[in-house]
Order: structure tokens, then C-alpha cells, then sequence
């Protein structure tokens, strides 16, 4: 028998589901809200026509880069207040963003007067990059030393 004592190993910060869930669910929200938010001044401004009836492909344009900017704020929002690993974090609230767009996509896929099909495809494509740079934006400011 060696006599010699092993390190003990370090451990893994305790796993905070509840704080990692609230992080979930704040950064979703901000995104629905805003979302919600500019689509009804968008629509009071007459920018988008009435709910029911159809826009142009510019003005999906439009929707997809507010959204896409929205989904970089949600995922950045998710990270901040994700107990640890903030990349993790906001790439799991981005598969969720994933899977709904898929969803969206194939409910919405033989319904033309909901959009054009490149609409739902684009909210899909982007998902996974916007939850990466919003959680990029996380780290990069857990890593300058002024914080």
C-alpha cells in the first residue's frame, strides 16, 4: 500500500436547475416580447399591413433581421444570467429556438398566405448562430479583466 495521498479532484460547480431554467425562460421571453412589441408598432405605424393579410418578401426581410437581432439579445440575456457555463446556456435556449423554427417551419409550410418559404427556413438557419454570438458577447465580457 502507497502511503502517498491522491489530490482530490476538483469539482464541477453544483448543478443550479432552477437558475439555469429561470436563464432559459428570461432569455425566451425578452425575444416574445420584443417581437411582439414591434410587430404591433410595426403594424399601428401601417409599416405592416393588418394580421390576416399578406406581406412582401422586404418586409419579411425586415421581420427576420429584428428577429434575428432579438434572438442575440435573448440568447445574451440567458447567458448572463446563467449560473455557469453562459456558451452552454445560450446554445441550449438556441436548439430550443432550433426545434420551434422547425416546428413553425412545417406548420406554416403549405399555408402561403403566412409568408414566403424562405421566411421559416431562415428563422431555422439562424438559430444556432445568433444563440452563439449572444453568448460569445457573455464570455467576451467575463474574460476583460476591467469586469
Amino acid at each position: 500500500m502507497s502511503s502517498q495521498m491522491t489530490p482530490p479532484v476538483a469539482s464541477a460547480p453544483p448543478r443550479q436547475l432552477g437558475r439555469s431554467v429561470v436563464a432559459l425562460v428570461a432569455g425566451f421571453v425578452a425575444v416574445v416580447i420584443l417581437t411582439l412589441i414591434t410587430d404591433t408598432a410595426l403594424r399601428a405605424l401601417k409599416i405592416f399591413p393588418p394580421l390576416g393579410q399578406s406581406m412582401s418578401n422586404e418586409l419579411f426581410l425586415v421581420a427576420t433581421i429584428y428577429r434575428s437581432i432579438y434572438a442575440v439579445f435573448g440568447s445574451y440575456i440567458t447567458a448572463r444570467l446563467a449560473p455557469y457555463r453562459p456558451m452552454g446556456h445560450a446554445l441550449v435556449g438556441g436548439l430550443i429556438g432550433l426545434v420551434l423554427s422547425i416546428v413553425g417551419a412545417a406548420a406554416t409550410w403549405n399555408r402561403p398566405e403566412l409568408g414566403p418559404h424562405w421566411y421559416p427556413l431562415a428563422l431555422v438557419v439562424t438559430a444556432i448562430p445568433c444563440a452563439w454570438i449572444g453568448g460569445k458577447i457573455r464570455e467576451t465580457q467575463l474574460s476583460n479583466p476591467r469586469n
